[in-house]
Parts: structure tokens; C-alpha cells; sequence
């Protein structure tokens, strides 16, 4: 009896194989393929781009400090250093590499542009 059973649920699980269509695969197969190409273009992109970014952002948050000091305080003095090194993206997303979304090294002083 247990051997019908697991006969009949191997034969349901073949038709459902079979009829599935093959289009539908190949589809499959070629967006996991492009998912898996942009994936990896993404993380050798980020290999380069973060330590650049990063950098970028030191050095700026250092010209900024020094820029505050060197004029004894003002906040906008500094802060025209500091919004564009330490604001933007540190991390390159797959829609960014993909082109689907922008790459904002420097951070944008008016934040509703």
C-alpha cells in the first residue's frame, strides 16, 4: 500500500515536470544568469568604490574640521566641505551598476534635488 502511494506521487511529480513548459525555463535560466552576472559586477564594483568613497569622505570630514577651526567656528564654512565628502552612497547597489538608479558620490547640499 505505502509502495502505491509513493508510485503515485512520483508519477503527479513527472507530469508536473513535464508539462511545466520549457520557455518558461529557459527564462529562468537566462535571468538567474543576468541576475548572477550583475551581482558580481556589483561586488568587484564596490571592491573599488567603497575604499574610494570612504577615502573621500575622510579627507573631507578632515578639510572640514580644519576649515571650521581656521575660521574660528563657522558652521558654513565646514559644512560646504562636509555635505558633499561625507554625504552621497557608500555601497553600489545591483540597480545602480544596472544603470536603473543613480550613483550619488557627493552628497547634495539641497537634499529636494
Amino acid at each position: 500500500m505505502l509502495d502505491d502511494v509513493k508510485r503515485i506521487v512520483l508519477a503527479m511529480a513527472v507530469v508536473i515536470l513535464v508539462a511545466a513548459p520549457v520557455s518558461a525555463r529557459a527564462d529562468d535560466v537566462d535571468k538567474a544568469k543576468n541576475d548572477a552576472g550583475l551581482g558580481l559586477a556589483t561586488v568587484v564594483a564596490n571592491i573599488f568604490y567603497v575604499p574610494v568613497k570612504v577615502g573621500y569622505a575622510a579627507v573631507g570630514g578632515v578639510t572640514g574640521g580644519l576649515g571650521y577651526v581656521l575660521t574660528g567656528g563657522n558652521k558654513d564654512v565646514a559644512r560646504k566641505v562636509w555635505v558633499p565628502s561625507i554625504g552621497g552612497d557608500y555601497v553600489l547597489t545591483k540597480d545602480m551598476v544596472a544603470g536603473q538608479q543613480p550613483i550619488e558620490f557627493k552628497g547634495r547640499s539641497d537634499p529636494d534635488m
